[in-house]
């Protein structure tokens, strides 16, 4: 079995991908094990000697004034995960766990952490093992990085809490007994180094974030077959109109649309009935572009804070110091991922309006009024639009920035903080949103190209037509509409039709 090996430096989205979806197991760098050996010995140094360092020999928070006696150091580090493991919420699923357990994992080998070796060598039993502490998705509020989910996490590598292991939630004692494991005793500094950072929030984000770019993909693809069952004109996809304002995601969009209606005829057929198409359909490359953008600036920022050292004090053994500075502090990733869900929720927003115009006979250029044989009789995609409506709407509401707010905490000590961790959990929830809305544009598409035929659908388009028609079939009248929005739910999310259209016209951009 091939092994990811870390080295806190080089960790790759994709990577995190692997490991927590697709159980990829880790191994340490040895070159980094000796800086995570020094690193530790250090804090055993200035522990024997007395020396005043937050959160070694000092409290936590507003009481770092408060002396803690060397004897009481290692008491102070599992009093620390006891009173901070206090989430509430449903757990986190697996595959996000994974890729906080990893992440975690790979700031702490970089050595600047003070943790020991058995300790983080016990973390990576965890996740090798596939031992998953159930951690509560509420509690932090991301400033002292995410203390409250990673205390969870951390307890559980004392036998404190629960995990899920090989299918059953069970005591972490009990897992670890079943896995030969045995719980570990902390040492000064490990606590704090395990609870205190951003990885919480940056696991969420990392994960939507990969999830995201395959949904942009399939938004062009939903908004190319609109297109085609709305008949509509291709001069607003014209390269030489983008050279004019290179934005380079509206760059790509347009390309990828020109490639799924390649050889249309439905396109050709129509190309002269109209000078321009509303907005949802002539400004797709705009409108899908920008967010497009905000993904690429997002991955920059993500690729940075996988690879961070983000706990505090950090300890530097080249220079005998330790420094306490404020890397835990989770507003990059609070303001991208609050970027995201902005930039998310508007593929939403445009989507739902191709929906409405095709059900529209209004507006639909000869479509049956919503899309469905014996109107007035069948109501047809009526009340999908309505979904799709709900949907938006309530993304417009989680899009509001959580990055603006911030409540102090810890007696005012942290009288700023990120909201990081909410910022990214909501932001999960815009994303699975828009799939559905998607979803059921996807849906809504086949249905309306059904009515353009004989003529021939685009090189691309006919591709993802042939997926969704193999799953769900032209609806002649009203039928029962759940189980079909639900297998083009999963379409979406599997890849399948973003899989099958590359297959056929080679890779979107």
């Amino acid at each position: 079995m091939e092994f990811l090996k870390l080295n806190g430096h080089s960790l790759k989205i994709s990577d995190v991908v692997d490991v927590a979806r697709k159980g990829k197991k880790v191994v340490l760098d040895d070159a980094a094990v000796a800086f995570v050996e020094r690193g530790a010995q250090m804090v055993e140094s200035w522990v024997a000697e007395g020396k005043s360092i937050y959160g070694i020999t000092t409290g936590f928070g507003d009481l770092a004034s408060t002396m803690i006696p060397p004897e009481k150091s290692r008491q102070l580090q599992e009093n620390l995960l006891k009173s901070h493991a206090c989430g509430v919420g449903n757990p986190f699923p697996e595959d996000v766990t994974r890729a906080i357990m990893l992440l975690r994992i790979n700031t702490l080998i970089r050595g600047f952490s003070g943790i020991s070796l058995k300790t983080l060598n016990q973390l990576v039993a965890f996740l090798n093992e596939g031992i998953h502490p159930l951690i509560p998705e509420q509690g932090s509020v991301g400033a002292s990085g995410d203390l409250c989910p990673l205390s969870h996490l951390a307890a559980a590598l004392l036998g404190i809490g629960e995990v899920m292991y090989k299918g059953r939630r069970m005591p972490a004692l009990k897992a670890m007994e079943e896995a030969g494991l045995k719980p570990i005793n902390l040492g000064p500094k490990e606590g704090l180094a395990l609870n205190n950072g951003t990885t919480a929030m940056a696991g969420i984000a990392t994960l939507a974030l990969h999830d995201a770019f395959t949904v942009v993909k399939t938004a062009d693809i939903a908004a190319a077959l609109s297109l085609e069952a709305l008949t509509g004109v291709p001069y607003a996809f014209d390269p030489r109109t983008h050279e004019l304002r290179p934005h380079e995601g509206q760059k790509r969009v347009a390309q990828n649309i020109r490639a799924l209606i390649q050889d249309s005829e439905i396109i050709e057929k129509h190309k002269h009935a109209r000078v321009q198409d509303a907005y949802s359909l002539r400004c797709v490359p705009q409108v899908h572009g920008a967010s497009r953008d905000t993904l690429d600036f997002i991955a920059q920022k993500m690729q940075i804070e996988i690879n961070s050292v983000t706990d505090n004090p950090l300890i530097f053994p080249a220079d005998g110091e330790a420094i306490s500075g404020g890397n835990f502090h989770g507003q990059p990733v609070a303001l991208s991922m609050d970027f995201f869900g902005i930039a998310m929720a508007e593929i939403g927003n445009i989507s739902e309006r191709r929906i409405a115009r095709m059900v529209d006979h209004k507006l639909s250029y000869g479509l049956p009024p919503f899309l469905v044989k014996n109107s007035g009789v069948n109501s047809g995609f009526m009340i999908p639009q309505y979904v799709a409506a709900a949907l938006v709407s309530e993304n417009k509401v989680l899009a509001h920035p959580s990055s603006v707010d911030s409540i102090p905490t810890s007696a005012n000590q942290e009288d700023h903080v990120s909201m990081g961790m909410y910022a990214a959990r909501k932001a999960r929830t815009i994303l699975e949103n828009v799939k559905k809305v998607l979803a059921i544009e996807l849906l809504t598409a086949a249905q309306g190209v059904d009515f353009r035929k004989p003529l021939k659908l685009g090189k691309g388009t006919s591709a993802a037509y042939e997926v969704i028609r193999a799953r769900v079939p032209f609806m002649e009248e009203d039928e029962f509409l759940h189980p079909y929005i639900q297998e083009m739910v999963q379409l979406v999310d599997e890849g399948t039709i973003v899989i099958a259209v590359e297959n056929a016209i080679g890779k979107l951009a």
